[in-house]
């Protein structure tokens, strides 16, 4: 199963992360929050930015991952379930949570290095 541990080191390892410093894990690009301890009520699971145009897709490709709840309709976010993502989605889903908050230039010198 995923922990804390791994999604901080999978969100640090991105170019000009910065990590919450108070209250609830997140991590932000340039002061963009792009990953996140969801509230209590909510799971308090991962929560990850998305594109507006692919959260239904994500939500119906596999609905044992990831899922929402009212706090977050209308939002460009999907809740994870930790203990059903493998380690490489995980990764993913980070990774493109980041790219949905990263600037065209930073993204495609991200993207040329992967």
């Amino acid at each position: 199963m995923v922990d804390w541990e791994t999604i901080r080191e999978i969100a640090l390892s991105l170019p000009e992360v910065e990590e919450a410093t108070q209250g609830r894990p997140a991590f932000r690009l340039r002061g963009k929050l792009f990953a996140w301890m969801s509230r209590p009520r909510d799971g308090g699971t991962l929560a990850v930015r998305v594109d507006p145009d692919e959260k239904q897709l994500i939500l119906d490709s596999r609905p044992d991952v990831y899922f929402t709840t009212p706090h977050y309709d209308g939002y460009p976010a999907v809740l994870v379930r930790l203990e059903q993502i493998g380690l490489e989605e995980l990764r993913e889903r980070i990774e493109d949570a980041w790219l949905t908050r990263a600037p065209k230039r930073l993204a495609a010198e991200f993207l040329a290095g992967s």
